[in-house]
């Protein structure tokens, strides 16, 4: 979350900058309440201090009038009163720093100044990679290419679990295990990644550090499991974030870098009717996902060392894609800056997104009190935190069915993931 002290330095220009975001009026409400709370707690802070010394003070006198044998009936009086007022102030503390987090919680992360302003209209395309494929036919989507080569089963998988929880058999599930393998070796293999097998649940307290909740769940987006108090996991991000929750890193530790396969649980509400064909999006679906832990001088060049590494992904699969740089107002949630890859699916004549990489900066380690040492002796400092999808795979699967699909109904399998499929092509068994 953000630090309370911006708001307190320099108010307006951090007003301008989430501005920036849109929701201008949203997000000075929320600015102007903090102020006021915050205010009112450094007055009553302040009160409490001199009140309590007043009370050792008095508690002083009341010692020395008894040794000598006064009275001291009216500074007992004097003590209770104070105690009492002192009682107030703290219940009155609890409510307030309650109300200022209630509210910081809800305020996006402030992004970076190289991040335009705008909404979606106003993304930038950063570099393109790769040749669109020219066909000598109409090219199929993959929703027919994968029932023509019994690799997906999506009717089976709505009798299961309703739609958006597709299923893959025969060559379509080996496909999936295929992809995941080949993603996690790359990573652990090329890029330096600890592999993690995290739990596919998660409490409450860990969807609040990586920012989840409340503005996920509050959304809709989540699916809880509320007598246990548990979440399906959004992303593996979560888990992976939460490992070094409430712990100190010493020095040398940084930075630390963990990869993971899990499935991917998310109602997508609000976005019913849209783009329900195939695998376009789903309630399910599997992603290898990378998560750096950096000293925060380091995550400006670890957001893009981490955006390369998952484009290494995309020119392996030999998929042309593009890197867009993601204005304020299409920026996430918690997210000081990010980039969003997408691949060219030529059955559906689209650029699909398949990866979002991000700089959190401290916004999440605030939340989950992630904190280092820069050196022995030196005082805490918060983590900076950067994710990226490493990638996500039913897209990536639509990606290689459309741009691999032959005429004669075959679909040509890159060369880098034939040793962990087993076959240089898919056909129709």
């Amino acid at each position: 979350m953000i630090d309370v002290r911006l708001l307190r330095q320099d108010p307006d220009a951090l007003r301008g900058r989430l501005a920036a975001r849109g929701k201008r009026d949203e997000t000075d409400r929320a600015v102007d309440t903090v102020l006021a709370r915050d205010a009112e707690r450094r007055a009553l802070i302040g009160e409490g201090d001199e009140l309590k010394a007043r009370r050792n003070a008095v508690s002083q006198e009341v010692g020395l009038r008894k040794r000598k044998g006064e009275p001291a009936d009216d500074l007992i009086a004097e003590t209770r009163a104070v105690g009492d007022r002192i009682r107030e102030i703290d219940a009155r503390l609890r409510d307030l720093e309650a109300e200022i987090e209630h509210v910081l919680l809800r305020v996006p992360n402030v992004t970076d100044p190289s991040v335009p302003a705008g909404g979606e209209e106003a993304n930038t395309v950063v570099r393109t990679w790769g040749e669109r494929r020219e066909f000598a036919f109409a090219p199929r989507p993959h929703w027919d290419i994968g029932a023509e080569l019994g690799l997906l089963d999506l009717a089976g998988g709505a009798r299961v679990a309703g739609s958006g929880f597709p299923a893959y058999r025969g060559t379509g599930a080996r496909l999936q295990r295929a992809l995941i393998n080949f993603f996690l070796d790359l990573h652990t293999g090329e890029h330096g990644y600890t592999e993690v097998e995290p739990p596919f649940l998660v409490t409450r307290d860990a969807m609040q550090g990586t920012g989840q909740y409340p503005k996920f769940v509050e959304d809709g987006d989540a699916y809880e499991i509320a007598e246990d108090g548990l979440f399906l996991v959004p992303t593996s991000e979560v888990p992976l974030v939460n490992l070094l929750r409430e712990q100190m890193l010493e020095p040398g530790t940084l930075p630390v870098k963990f990869t993971a396969y899990s499935p991917c649980f998310r109602r997508e509400a609000g976005s019913a009717g849209k783009d329900t064909r195939g695998l376009l999006r789903l309630h399910q679906f599997d992603k290898v996902e990378l998560v750096r832990f950096e000293e925060p001088e380091r995550s400006a060049q670890a957001l893009e060392e981490i955006t390369a590494q998952a484009e290494k992904v995309l020119q392996l699969l030999e998929l042309p894609y593009r890197v867009l740089l993601l204005a304020a107002g299409d920026t996430g949630f918690g997210s000081v800056k990010t980039y969003d890859l997408e691949v060219w699916a030529p059955g559906v004549d689209r650029w699909l997104e398949v990866s979002s990489a991000s700089n959190m900066g401290d916004f999440q380690a605030r939340r989950a009190g992630i904190r280092y040492r820069p050196e022995a002796g030196a005082k805490p400092e918060f983590v900076h935190t950067l994710n990226a999808s490493g990638v996500a795979l039913p897209r990536t699967v639509i990606a290689l069915l459309e741009n691999g699909q032959q005429e004669d109904g075959s679909v040509i399998i890159p060369q880098a993931l034939r040793p962990y499929l087993g076959t240089d092509r898919l056909v129709r068994s």
